[in-house]
């Protein structure tokens, strides 16, 4: 199997041109991250309105935080830049090559790792994150790392290891930077969570738990004008990593 290294880091003929190339999903959730940062650093946007309060969703009935919460990614700063980079290479080349031609899978996937982190803080109350942003990124990554286990890679051109590890790298890197590592592991395992059911169970012969539902294909359909194509199906004893409802194989 051959590995493919992302490229939407790719140079452009212009900022704008590279822009435009990106696909829907990662466009539009970057810009919003991007977005987010930027007001809230000129005051435009008070993050008390976006971050996850399950007391504010269920007393008031503020459901927008439910979303919101993974629109901030932190104030400008170098972790900042550093999971917008992530969302440019990993999420991108998911969308692009992974789930090509199969954009309501991509947004399923997306939904189902949404799913598993928003409900931790009102489950674990001893776990109040108040933005998911980044550990959604970390779920890409993490994926990403999966479906290209043996591409070499580095972190920031200085320590060069397999792509398996590099989930583990930059949760080093950020532990040595003094982050919290709570994000980025709930990233991993909403992300180990999906792979496991979308691509490990079906591999070992199990039954396909993952399908995207039709209205999903349809909203995608509505909201991007592009019909997905289902999901390729798994043959026992052959290693093909599209299996399931998730993940698919560059050759």
């Amino acid at each position: 199997r051959r590995t493919r290294t992302p490229d939407a880091m790719a140079p452009a003929a212009s900022p704008s041109d590279w822009y435009n190339s990106l696909p829907p999903v990662c466009k539009a959730w970057g810009t919003a991250c991007f977005a987010c940062t930027l007001f809230s650093q000129f005051g435009l946007v008070d993050l008390r309105n976006l971050y996850l309060n399950w007391a504010l969703v269920s007393g008031k009935f503020q459901v927008w935080r439910l979303l919101t919460n993974f629109c901030f990614l932190g104030k400008f700063s170098f972790p900042f830049l550093m999971r917008m980079m992530m969302i440019a290479r990993y999420g991108v080349f998911l969308e692009q090559h992974t789930f090509a031609g199969r954009i309501a899978d991509f947004v399923w996937m997306v939904m189902l790792c949404v799913l598993v982190l928003v409900p931790i803080p009102a489950l674990v109350p001893s776990i109040q994150i108040p933005f998911f942003g980044p550990s959604l990124v970390f779920t890409l990554l993490y994926l990403w790392s999966r479906e290209n286990p043996n591409a070499n890679t580095s972190i920031m051109g200085m320590i060069t290891m397999k792509a398996f590890y590099l989930p583990w790298g930059m949760l080093g890197m950020g532990l040595v930077m003094g982050q919290d590592p709570v994000p980025d592991l709930l990233g991993i395992v909403a992300g180990h969570l999906y792979y496991f059911l979308a691509v490990l169970h079906p591999r070992a012969g199990g039954v396909r738990l993952i399908r995207t539902p039709d209205w999903v294909r349809a909203m995608c359909f509505s909201a991007f004008g592009v019909r997905s194509a289902p999901a390729p199906t798994y043959v026992r004893g052959r290693d093909d990593a599209r299996a399931g409802g998730g993940g698919g194989a560059n050759r």
